[in-house]
């Protein structure tokens, strides 16, 4: 019996590797996309304990660290950075266009493609 448990306990540690691994590194589809974002002045506000921001983020795979993510809460979720606040953040995910615009929820690939300019290389 602690044989099996053993063996299925190196078992879900080899397959957590292998998924955490397959979802590491490597260029992301979006990545020319999200520092074109990022290069254009476009800013994203966001809290780690935000589901719709986790959401924006999944939309952009592996290339979401590129993103211009601005992260707003501090540890804990005890009350909000000194840039999110002197920005006037008020809800998550924000975008902040460099004309000054400001979006909030998630936004789609296209919708931020067209506000933007920036192009999605198709050939990834």
């Amino acid at each position: 019996m602690k044989t099996v448990y053993i063996l299925g306990s190196i078992a879900v540690l080899i397959a957590a590797i292998v998924v955490i691994t397959a979802n590491s590194g490597g260029p992301g589809e979006y990545d020319e996309f999200a520092k074109c974002l990022a290069d254009s002045g476009f800013k994203f506000y966001g809290a780690y304990w935000c589901p719709h921001c986790q959401d924006q983020k999944e939309m952009f795979g592996n290339s979401a660290d590129e993103l211009p993510y601005i992260e707003c809460s501090l540890p804990k979720r005890a009350g909000q950075t000194t840039a999110c606040i002197q920005a006037g953040i008020t809800s998550y995910p924000t975008w902040e266009l460099p004309s000054g615009k400001r979006l909030s929820g998630v936004i789609g690939i296209e919708e931020l493609r067209s506000l933007s300019g920036c192009e999605i290389d198709q050939a990834q």
